[in-house]
């Protein structure tokens, strides 16, 4: 009879292992890998949209570039950009849809007394032009200039903006938007540049000729210093159904509230 029994229990909990499974693949999962600078909007939007669907969401925050290259090479459904596609990305079969748009907050030390720059003295002092803080009005001190990677669509966002392109002057060039604000936070004679959204504050946001960013100058274009969040699929090759509907979930008007929240302007 115990014999019976065990073999019964064994059956039970074989079942229970097989139905768990079934309704897991049954709900799927969605992957998306790329720009660190939308990892607060795309965490927010992912959470949502697990405890709604009980879909899995996962996020790689490795940078636009290699979003970008993940989707091509087929090891995500969906890539993360915080730029544009350029011409010969989308030759090789990519898309891109606007989710929202950020702007790029230009970073210094709390301690440091400079609160305005215009967009041509920004220029100046990342191709090395102008060096020392007491030229814009700060302390007499050398300027140390933080970047990004090559790659980052932040950087290339910023570069296009402030038309700087392969000539910036940079002391050091970090690997995300984290690492950009803490290495800001702990230097006074610091100058960086990092997703309106990110920006704490252990750092202090300049207003660029005079212009604060707020979703306000962002929508309306006041605040120039901006660029979009992309969203890159393949346009030769239909998303999974769990993908789908993820994509079709963060680009209805019901996940503006979201996208707000997270300090990005809606695209939608």
């Amino acid at each position: 009879m115990k014999k019976i029994f065990a073999l019964m229990m064994t059956a039970v909990l074989a079942l229970s292992v097989l139905t768990g499974c079934g309704s897991k693949e049954e709900a799927g999962s969605v992957t998306t890998d790329g720009s660190t600078s939308m990892e607060k909007v795309i965490g927010a939007l992912g959470e949502s949209f697990q405890n709604e669907t009980g879909i899995s969401f996962t996020y790689n925050p490795t940078g636009s570039g290699s979003g970008i290259k993940a989707v091509q090479e087929g090891r995500c459904d969906i890539g993360l950009s915080s730029r544009d596609l350029k011409a010969e990305e989308k030759e090789t079969g990519l898309g891109a849809t606007v989710l929202a748009y950020d702007g790029i907050a230009i970073i210094v030390n709390p301690e440091n007394p400079v609160s305005d720059l215009s967009l041509e003295t920004i220029a100046k002092i990342y191709t090395g032009e102008i060096v020392n803080w007491s030229d814009v009005g700060g302390n007499d001190s050398e300027i140390v200039l933080i970047g990004r990677e090559a790659g980052s669509g932040t950087r290339d966002g910023f570069e296009s903006i402030t038309d700087t392109e392969d000539i910036c002057q940079y002391r050091q060039e970090l690997t995300s938007t984290g690492d950009v604000i803490t290495t800001v936070s702990q230097n006074p004679a610091a100058i960086g540049y990092a997703s309106v959204a990110s920006v704490k504050d252990s750092v202090k946001a300049l207003t660029v000729d005079g212009v604060a960013a707020t979703e306000e100058t962002i929508k309306d274009g006041s605040y120039v210093v901006q660029r979009p969040f992309v969203l890159v699929t393949k346009t030769d090759g239909e998303l999974s159904d769990a993908a789908f509907k993820f994509f079709t979930y963060i680009t209805s008007a019901d996940a503006n509230e979201i996208i707000s929240a997270a300090g990005v302007v809606p695209a939608n």
